[in-house]
């Protein structure tokens, strides 16, 4: 394994103060990826120019996932792969599980619908 992935669920609850041991842990680490998707989501939440900044801060310096033509197929055919196994997933949520795969990356999230996409598959998903 090479590293975490977070999902904004995480990365929510880390910003709010509530406990994110598994992410605060792999920023003291320097082990995180950034899906693109992530840092849009976080950016479209914070409301006050102050907030967006210091987002900008704590964000600048992590990797963001690579995410080529090659990754956005995969997202599809991982989309196509669960739906085809009765599980239907968003654009967004197979695209953070993808970056996991991509990376062969732990994935921390609270969202019930990634430990339902791990069960098809080879994702690895961990309660940030």
């Amino acid at each position: 394994m090479s590293g975490v992935v977070a999902d904004t669920s995480v990365w929510i609850d880390f910003l709010s103060g509530r406990p994110a041991r598994l992410l605060e842990d792999a920023l003291a680490r320097a082990s995180v990826a950034l899906p693109p998707i992530v840092v849009a989501e976080l950016i479209s939440g914070a409301h006050r120019a102050k907030d967006r900044r210091g987002l900008l801060e704590l964000l600048g310096d992590l990797p963001l996932s690579p995410t080529p033509r090659a990754h956005w197929i995969r997202v599809g055919e991982l989309r196509r792969a669960l739906r085809a196994r009765g599980l239907s997933v968003s654009t967004p949520d197979a695209h953070v599980a993808q970056c996991a795969l991509d990376a062969d990356a732990l994935l921390l999230a609270r969202d019930v619908v990634f430990e339902r996409m791990a069960a098809h598959c080879e994702l690895r998903v961990a309660n940030g």
